[in-house]
């Protein structure tokens, strides 16, 4: 069993490879093994395909037939760009397949374990599954509720502080947790902010570390009242990086043409108060095939996704300063009827990046 759980973690670890850049499929490991000895390896390619078992068939080559494939996620059985990998398996002669999670997409959910299995080979389910769906939670969250995964970074003071009453904030964290936050940014399909973070900071929102990612993560940007310039560098950088301007119906075409014509893709939502409702803007984005989404602010969208249920995770750079009660804060009021009502998260790990500590949190 030890050595079940060894292959199915080496085929996690390789599944992770693919976080950020295989939506809107889900980012899967494959480990095939023979006679004890790994004859071949693979995960999902950028873009989502080639699949995972397809890339470890080609490397197992013969050495597949009669091996073991450990897969995270249950082998595909509908045709799509590519052949179902339930069928690449049969063909290449393997004898066991074991699954670490079924696959909630209705035109799998069991049927690829169905479709192996009455080919002969034998299927086992459920080794390292809750590794698994976290791992993919984005991708389950989905197919489920039609919402992508959701995690909110915050880099703040020790009083949780993300400014000054000035608005200065360049830099409350040091250099290695920025290096932090951009491989976060990497392991995410698109980021989100508010109009007020790019009237403030006027930041890329792209990944910058060295060898980049495969494909860059879209930026969104939630703004209700179009405060956001055609100037803004998102805007400006628009052709290169998708963005996407989240607003509400009714505003003049005249005001829109400047970012239609630098590529950035209008995105028109039913209001919510005086704002959007951040629950359409993330259905939104899933149904452009999302499943994980980095929020990095400002206080508003913290606060709208903290009050609404809709942060999953919480990234929480702390640096070793105090800013003080006029500085401005990580979320803006909930407001909250009673303590009851607060959002509650678990802490899962710890750890220092430079003189800041990163909290990771998921929701209780």
């Amino acid at each position: 069993m030890e050595e079940e759980l060894r292959h199915m973690r080496a085929a996690l670890s390789l599944a992770a490879r693919g976080l950020g850049n295989t939506w809107p499929n889900p980012a899967v490991g494959c480990v095939i093994v023979r006679d004890g000895l790994v004859v071949g390896r693979g995960w999902t390619q950028p873009g989502g395909r080639p699949h995972a078992e397809t890339e470890a068939l080609k490397a197992a080559g013969e050495a597949a037939r009669g091996a073991t494939a450990y897969v995270t996620l249950e082998p595909c059985c509908h045709w799509g760009r590519t052949p179902p990998c339930t069928d690449a398996l049969v063909a290449a002669g393997v004898a066991r397949v074991v699954i670490a999670l079924r696959d909630p997409d209705p035109r799998v959910d069991g049927a690829g374990i169905a479709r192996l299995r009455a080919a002969g080979i034998a299927v086992e389910v459920g080794p390292c599954e809750a590794e698994a769906a976290a791992l993919n939670l984005g991708f389950i969250k989905r197919q489920r509720q039609g919402l992508p995964m959701v995690t909110l970074k915050l880099a703040t003071s020790l009083d949780g502080r993300i400014a000054t009453a000035t608005k200065e904030s360049r830099w409350i964290t040091g250099p290695e947790a920025r290096r932090a936050a951009h491989a976060l940014r990497a392991r995410h399909d698109a980021i989100l902010v508010g109009s007020g973070t790019v009237l403030d900071d006027d930041p890329d929102l792209t990944c910058r570390l060295p060898g980049g990612v495969p494909v860059p993560a879209p930026r969104v940007v939630a703004d209700a009242r179009l405060r956001v310039p055609p100037t803004a560098r998102l805007v400006r950088t628009a052709r290169q990086v998708p963005t996407i301007l989240a607003t509400v119906p009714g505003h003049p075409e005249a005001a829109l043409a400047p970012f239609r014509e630098a590529g950035v893709e209008i995105l028109e939502l039913p209001p919510e108060g005086a704002g959007l409702a951040m629950r359409a803007v993330l259905m939104a984005l899933a149904a452009r095939g999302i499943t994980r989404v980095l929020a990095e602010g400002g206080s508003g969208i913290a606060a709208a996704l903290l009050r609404d249920g809709l942060a999953d995770r919480l990234a929480w750079f702390h640096a070793p300063m105090a800013i003080g009660g006029d500085g401005i804060p990580a979320a803006y009021a909930l407001p909250l009827p009673a303590l009851a009502a607060a959002p509650k998260f678990r802490r899962v790990s710890v750890r220092s990046v430079g003189p800041d500590l990163l909290t990771e949190y998921e929701k209780a």
